[in-house]
């Protein structure tokens, strides 16, 4: 709506009294819609006010087990959501289209002697189909293909800075999402773009993504509703989580 808006504004000046117009400012001036109110957090990855709780430490109610949507296995202590070892990925109940995430996660203290591959591994699942990779990639310590450590959309894109940091310590990553289009006969109209900012720095600009997550192959796109729950994954390592919130867009 507010393009189109913009659009009408912009031909209002191309076609209608030319020079003439630019003579006064209101020619330029949209005054509807006006954004809505969102109150902002009053500390730093805070929720603000229209954001869905994901988890905040207090229990599993918004998470099941993805294999059978059965409750929650994973650990809640001290705050955060470990994935302990076997208990399988975790999925939103909830779906969502384009949105804003925040998530924490600390990789566990032995990731270095753990190594590949299982070195802090972990991952976001965007719609359950597109993974922001989580390694115990600090300092590049822990050997790993570029387009597989931390930050990368697996197997898809390098990030272009690493700045994750030491086993025990919690990263952050804001990633903002716009979700994929089809057309009625299954064919992509527009891709899925994701941006990424690590520890608040960009680590991804508006990545097209390739397509749902191959660990062998080459990935595609295959037609779904543009809609799909937000999944963390358990492999092999304890990652912790904790104040995961989401603003659909």
């Amino acid at each position: 709506m507010q393009k189109i808006i913009c659009q009408l504004a912009l031909a209002a000046i191309s076609l209608g009294g030319f020079a003439q117009n630019f003579k006064v400012p209101e020619t330029t001036e949209v005054w509807e819609p006006k954004p809505k109110l969102v109150v902002p957090a009053k500390t730093p990855g805070g929720a603000p006010s229209d954001a869905v709780i994901l988890f905040d430490g207090s229990g599993l109610d918004a998470w099941q087990q993805t294999k059978d949507k059965a409750p929650a296995k994973w650990l809640v202590k001290d705050g955060a959501m470990i994935a302990k070892n076997g208990t399988g990925e975790l999925r939103t109940k909830q779906e969502f289209g384009s949105f804003q995430l925040h998530v924490e996660f600390s990789t566990p203290l032995d990731s270095k002697k753990m190594g590949y591959p299982n070195g802090g591994n972990s991952g976001v699942f965007l719609h359950g189909k597109y993974e922001i990779q989580i390694f115990d990639s600090y300092n590049n310590e822990v050997p790993i293909y570029a387009n597989g450590q931390a930050g990368s959309v697996y197997k898809q894109v390098i990030p272009m800075a690493n700045s994750m940091l030491k086993p025990g310590e919690w990263n952050t990553y804001d990633i903002f999402f716009t979700a994929p289009k089809f057309r009625y006969n299954g064919s992509v109209e527009t891709p899925a773009y994701v941006t990424v900012l690590m520890n608040g720095v960009l680590i991804l600009n508006h990545f097209e993504i390739q397509g749902t997550i191959q660990y062998i192959g080459i990935p595609s796109y295959q037609y779904y509703s543009g809609k799909g729950p937000i999944a963390l994954q358990e492999h092999g390592s304890e990652v912790s989580f904790r104040n995961i919130w989401i603003r659909e867009l």
